[in-house]
Order: C-alpha cells, then sequence, then structure tokens
C-alpha cells in the first residue's frame, strides 16, 4: 500500500499480526486480499509471504483487531488463521491434503454419471442417477471456487472462479449435465496443479537448510568441545570439525589444513586445499583434516541462509501473471451476459419485434458464449504437452515454464555436473627422465592407494584401465593439503601438486614449462619424483560431456542466439571448456551471488533466459531466469526442487528438443483460442440474422470442444527422436 507513515510515526495502537490463509498461493490472491482487506478501517499495511501462505496485517487496535481481519478473508471464500509455523510432521503428503480427495470425488462421479447416462438411455432411474452423480461432480469441484466467486460478483470484479461458475451454471440451465460436470472438473484439477506446484517450491526453500548439520561442536575456554544447536553458536565462538564431516558455521580456520569440497556452494569441481586464516563456509564438507574454526557468521546469515533468501525474492520477483483467458474472462462474462440480454429486449421494446423470437435468440447467444470450448482450450495442450515431456525425460512444473521454453533466446550453462561430467578425469600422462608410462601409472597409482580424494580416484580408475599393476608402498605419510610420500620397493617416491616439487626435488626447465602449459589450459597438474628428480606429470581435469558440443549447435539450430557458461572454477579451465564446445561467453570464479547477478542483467534485456544447473549454487540463478532447467540424476535436491524443468535423466540433448515441444504447443494454444472465439463470433452473427438455433448452438459448442481437445491431445504425439 502507497502512502503509509512511517513506523516512527505510528499511534502508539498500531500492532502487527501473522495469519495463515490456506488459499495464499499466487498474485490474484494478493490482488484480493488487498482490496477487500487492505482498504478496511483500521489497516496500515499488508505483507504476503505466499511460500508459507503468510500474511502480516499492520493494524491499528483502535479501530479493528485480528478476528475481524479473519472474517473479512472469510466473507471472500478463503480461509485463514492466527500464524503458527508447520512443523514436518504437519505437513502433509499432497495424496492426504483436501484439494486432491475433491478432485478424485469430482473424477469419480464424472465417471459414474457417464457411464450411467451412456449405457443406460431412455431408463428413467439411470436418468435420475446421472444427474446425482454429475452433481457430486461439480460441487466437489467447485467447492472451493462457488465462493470465490460469489466474492467476485458482489464486488463487481469478474474473475476465472466466476466464469468458471457461471459457464458450469449455464450449461446445467440448458440440460448439458456432461459438459457442466466435465468443465468442473477439469478446473479443479487446475487448481490442484497449481497447489502442488506451490508446494514444490516451498520445500525448496526449506532445503537449502538441510544441507548444513544441526549441531556444532564449540570449543570453550578450557579446550574441551561441547555439541550445541547452530542457532545457539554465537559469533566468534570456536568450533572443531573432524575429517569427513560437514562444516556448520561459516568461519576461518584457525587450526589445521584440509581439502574442502565447496561444490554444493561455489560449484568447484574439485576440493580446495585450505590453510589457517581461509575462509570456510557452511554445507561444504572437510575432506581429511581435523579443523578448528572462527565463527564468522551466525547460523541465520549464512551463506546457505542467504542463498535461501535469494532464492525466495527471485521465486517471488516472478509471481505468475494472470493467464490469458482469466483477464479475458472479466470482459467476456459480463460483456456476454449484457449481449445476450440486449438481444432479447431492445428489438420487441424499440422496434415491435416478437418477444418470444427474440428472447430465443438471446438464449442462443447465452449457450454460444459459454465459454467451455475455450476454458478446455488450453488445459488440455498444456496436460498433453507436459505428458509427451515426460514420456522423454523432462520433468515441467507447469504449463506457464511450458510456455516460457518457447520464448528462449540466451541459454547460461553451469560447467561442473551440467556441461561436463562433474568429476576429474586424468587427461594426459607425460614421463620425464627415462622412466616409462607404464612406470609412472604404478608409482601414481600406489601412492594414491588410500587417499579419498577425487583426483587420487581419477588417477587408481585410470590405471586399473590401462590393467596397471599396484606395487605395495610402505612408510606411507600424508602430507596435509600437499601431496603424499612414502617407500616403493626401498625407493623413495612422492605425489603432489606441480608446488610440492619445490619441496622434493628439482625441477627441469623442460617440466616446468610443460606444466605451466597443462594449466593454462585449464587442466590440474600431479607430479611424481624421487628425492632426485620428477619423473613425469598426470593432468587432470573435468572433460565436457560427449555430445556438448552436438547439443550447442542444435541449440543453436533451434533459435536460441547466446549460449554462456557460467562457473566457480578458474578462468583458464572456464575457458578451455568453452573453446572445445564452441560457447558464447564464459564468466569464471561465480560465487551464487555472481550466477544471480548475470542471470538478472540477462532477463532485463527483454529476452527468454534459461539457466541450465545442477548445484545449491545454482539455485539463486535457476530461480531468477526465465526457465530453469535442472540436470536431475546427479543434481542437487534443492536445484531440482527450485528449478521450472528438470532433465530426470542429464540427457542435455532433451534441451533443443524442449525448446522446439514448447513452441509447438504455443502454436497448438493459440490455434484453439482463435478457433473456439471465431466460432463464437459467427454463431452471434448467425444468430442476429435469424439462422442459428439452440440445438445448433449445443451441437456447436459441443463439437468445438471435442475439436480443441483433439486438437491438443495431438502433443502426445511428440516424436522421440535425439536432438544430438
Amino acid at each position: 500500500m502507497q502512502g503509509q507513515p512511517e513506523e516512527s510515526d505510528r499511534p502508539r495502537s498500531v500492532r502487527t499480526a501473522q495469519f495463515r490463509v490456506a488459499e495464499l498461493d499466487c498474485a490474484e490472491e494478493i490482488r484480493q486480499l488487498e482490496q477487500a482487506v487492505g482498504r478496511q478501517p483500521g489497516i496500515v499495511e499488508l505483507k504476503f509471504d505466499i511460500f508459507k501462505n503468510r500474511m502480516t496485517a499492520i493494524y491499528d487496535q483502535a479501530v479493528t483487531d485480528p478476528k475481524q481481519i479473519i472474517t473479512r478473508i472469510s466473507e471472500i471464500g478463503m480461509r485463514a488463521q492466527p500464524w503458527a509455523p508447520l512443523s514436518a510432521q504437519h505437513a502433509l503428503p499432497w495424496w492426504k491434503q483436501w484439494p486432491t480427495w475433491l478432485a478424485a470425488l469430482s473424477a469419480a462421479s464424472l465417471i459414474i454419471g457417464t457411464t450411467i447416462q451412456f449405457t443406460h438411455a431412455g431408463d428413467s432411474a439411470a436418468f435420475w442417477t446421472s444427474r446425482a452423480a454429475y452433481m457430486a461432480a461439480i460441487l466437489a469441484a467447485l467447492w472451493q471456487v462457488a465462493p470465490k466467486a460469489w466474492a467476485a460478483l458482489s464486488r463487481r470484479q469478474p474473475d476465472m472462479n466466476l466464469l468458471m461458475t457461471v459457464a458450469v451454471f449455464g450449461a446445467i440451465a440448458i440440460n448439458e449435465w456432461f459438459e457442466a460436470a466435465t468443465v468442473s472438473f477439469l478446473f479443479c484439477v487446475a487448481l490442484l496443479l497449481e497447489h502442488w506446484s506451490m508446494g514444490r517450491a516451498r520445500r525448496a526453500i526449506s532445503a537449502l537448510m538441510d544441507l548444513s548439520p544441526p549441531t556444532a561442536r564449540r570449543i570453550d575456554a578450557a579446550g574441551k568441545a561441547e555439541s550445541l544447536p547452530v542457532e545457539d553458536i554465537e559469533l566468534g565462538a570456536l568450533i572443531s570439525v573432524r575429517p569427513g564431516e560437514k562444516i556448520p558455521l561459516d568461519g576461518v580456520i584457525r587450526a589445521g589444513q584440509s581439502a574442502i569440497n565447496e561444490a554444493p556452494i561455489t560449484g568447484e569441481s574439485r576440493p580446495v586445499d585450505k590453510q589457517p586464516g581461509q575462509e570456510v563456509f557452511a554445507g561444504t564438507i572437510n575432506e581429511d583434516g581435523a579443523l578448528e574454526i572462527e565463527v564468522t557468521h551466525i547460523a541465520a546469515d549464512s551463506t546457505l541462509a542467504r542463498i535461501a533468501q535469494m532464492v525466495e525474492e527471485a521465486q517471488a520477483a516472478r509471481a505468475p501473471s494472470q493467464q490469458w483467458v482469466e483477464r479475458f474472462a472479466q470482459y467476456y462474462t459480463p460483456a456476454m451476459m449484457a449481449l445476450a440480454l440486449t438481444i432479447a429486449v431492445i428489438p420487441p421494446l424499440l422496434f415491435a419485434a416478437n418477444w418470444s423470437e427474440w428472447i430465443y435468440r438471446g438464449l442462443v447467444v447465452l449457450v454460444i458464449a459459454c465459454p467451455c470450448a475455450l476454458v478446455i482450450s488450453t488445459p488440455v495442450s498444456i496436460v498433453s504437452a507436459l505428458t509427451a515431456a515426460a514420456r522423454q525425460g523432462v520433468l515441467i512444473k507447469g504449463g506457464r515454464y511450458l510456455e516460457s521454453c518457447a520464448t528462449i533466446q540466451t541459454i547460461a550453462f553451469d560447467k561442473t555436473g551440467t556441461i561436463t561430467v562433474g568429476k576429474p578425469v586424468v587427461q594426459s600422462v607425460t614421463p620425464v627422465n627415462s622412466y616409462s608410462r607404464k612406470q609412472l601409472l604404478e608409482v601414481a597409482s600406489a601412492l594414491e592407494a588410500q587417499s579419498s580424494h577425487p583426483i587420487a580416484s581419477a588417477i587408481r580408475h585410470f590405471a586399473a584401465a590401462e590393467e596397471i599393476d599396484t606395487p605395495t608402498v610402505e612408510d606411507h605419510q600424508l602430507l596435509s593439503g600437499r601431496g603424499v610420500v612414502g617407500n616403493i620397493a626401498g625407493e623413495p617416491y612422492w605425489i603432489g601438486s606441480h608446488r610440492l616439487v619445490h619441496e622434493q626435488a628439482d625441477e627441469s626447465p623442460g617440466v616446468h614449462e610443460k606444466a605451466m602449459e597443462l594449466e593454462q589450459a585449464g587442466h590440474s597438474v600431479i607430479a611424481v619424483g624421487t628425492r632426485k628428480q620428477v619423473i613425469g606429470l598426470i593432468s587432470v581435469a573435468d572433460a565436457p560431456r560427449e555430445i556438448a558440443a552436438q547439443v550447442l549447435v542444435s541449440l543453436r539450430e533451434a533459435g536460441v542466439k547466446r549460449i554462456d557458461i557460467l562457473t566457480g572454477d578458474n578462468q583458464a579451465t572456464a575457458e578451455a571448456v568453452a573453446q572445445i564446445i564452441a560457447a558464447d561467453h564464459v564468466k569464471a570464479e561465480c560465487l551464487p551471488e555472481d550466477k544471480l547477478n548475470y542471470i538478472q542483467q540477462l532477463t532485463s534485456q527483454g529476452e527468454g533466459v534459461a539457466m541450465v544447473g545442477d548445484g545449491v549454487n545454482d539455485a539463486p540463478a535457476l530461480a531468477a531466469s526465465t526457465v530453469g532447467i535442472a540436470m536431475a540424476a546427479m543434481g542437487t535436491d534443492t536445484a531440482i526442487e527450485t528449478a521450472d524443468v528438470a532433465l530426470m535423466s542429464d540427457d542435455l540433448s532433451r534441451i533443443p528438443w524442449l525448446i522446439r515441444h514448447a513452441r509447438r504447443t504455443l502454436t497448438i494454444v493459440r490455434q484453439n483460442i482463435v478457433f473456439a472465439l471465431g466460432l463464437k463470433v459467427l454463431f452471434i452473427i448467425l444468430t442476429l440474422f435469424g439462422e442459428a438455433t439452440l440445438w445448433m448452438a449445443i451441437a456447436a459448442d459441443m463439437g468445438a470442444s471435442l475439436l480443441v481437445i483433439f486438437n491438443g491431445l495431438r502433443l502426445l504425439n511428440a516424436a522421440d527422436r535425439r536432438e544430438a
């Protein structure tokens, strides 16, 4: 609300109350609440959180109170109660929630009524039984719609609920019970899908916080460790984290060294070696060393908490606009009623025409104005398209996201786990100083035999693929954050990062030049040697998926103008991958905030932008993009929940297919809408000339409904062809 006084200027009688509004799912409910409650005397300001069904009211208790606010909400067909957070055990699964039961009851009643009507035609008892079944289907479907329709009528602001209610009762009035029940059921299913979609969005945000452990071990002044909830750990406290554990809070290392897996936050494809004085994030994983960490952010202000906030803000900023039919309904329904009344009344009054004839023509207009074909045209096409996509391994979370896919002009890919396979792979083996490739791999695989580091696993797997026998290592010793030393057949060897060379042996100019060449190509260089010399270099990198380059070609053929890569990796690594797959632009060393800002800059240019990712660090960008696409097979739960589209088999070739499928769907939806409206215009013209009858109108309306249904069902036959 505009023009509200500053908090310091408000009367002392101003209070704040929070309410849980069960139906608060989208911008339409916000608009209704602002109009009905926001204009109530004593209301200073309203705030909304659709992800938690929460409305916050700032009110003057001298004028109104929470009970009056709840009463006003109930008058517009919504249910409210004082706010109380729902615990996990109170969050019922979708199949136990009342909208699901209403849809199931409506479906069952519709099936029963249809079966009886068409199998026992002419039977009086069957006639009334089918009518009763149809009425049950209608009542179940309109149970949550009718109160909102009445409220819209009372406010003289027609909406989709009023449109549907008028259509249903219009069908009943002309004795088309099957049509009335069918339209009621379809609208009930649409509401159920919206309810389910919002539930997934809410779980996406709560899932973020589950990535960090709920407790932390705080070290007191005496050096003893005590396990406490993370909410009770104060700023500046010292906590201990053991090898293999998740880091519970943001902080700075004060003692210990370790490799930290930061993939959940930065998307870095390999663990990062951390020393005292370096920063670590909540939710990241301590690989192999004990750490003591000084807390720099409390739990509510951790990196994960900030990511959760960004996801919520990005989702809320792109709240769905009203569908075209809903906006059209504000004008269509009253216009058709006015037109029917005009046709029935004006000619007899002004031109002494026959009353019965023109009333009949008015009824014909009312019948043909029934928006059944128009209302069915979009959902049947969308449901068919969503079903076809699911058969292709593409999970789309709603029709609006499918339609948005048709507008994509720019795609930004996360690198690690999306464009690449998501794990390090040996790229080259370079023996030096008279050592053979076989000898180099024997030493390297032996020294890395006991390590759980991803790079060590890559070397072992590569050696095994080349059938290298692994010798026994004695006096094995881990150099934390640097490498490993040990004796093989009585000879001391070492393996580690390029910087370990200067501690263990002399590096020749040729070896140094080769190592720098590999590093500039984006590879991690692993050196192996004795105390006297380097015996070889092994380069490791996260390789692009085999089909990545061809997918980008297919995307350009599908009309995508720009393809970018966003990654937490270093610039050299990112550019090396971009060159292989021919991407247009690279932004490296990205934190979640950087990816979010980059996507927001692209979307501000007015073109459709898709973000493709798999990690928590991608979640804010996925939410802010026009369409967020998650790699579901290896992606995190949060990325999958936040995204609008999930590739269930991580098959990138489905993205070009999705864009083409979305554009075909949008074409069919437009065809259906134009046909449904065009037929109505045609019959209105025929009615004015006395050439249309009630039976013709009924047949045309039913025929139009069937035609748009069959046209939409064509989308189920989407060909299963690979784009790459």
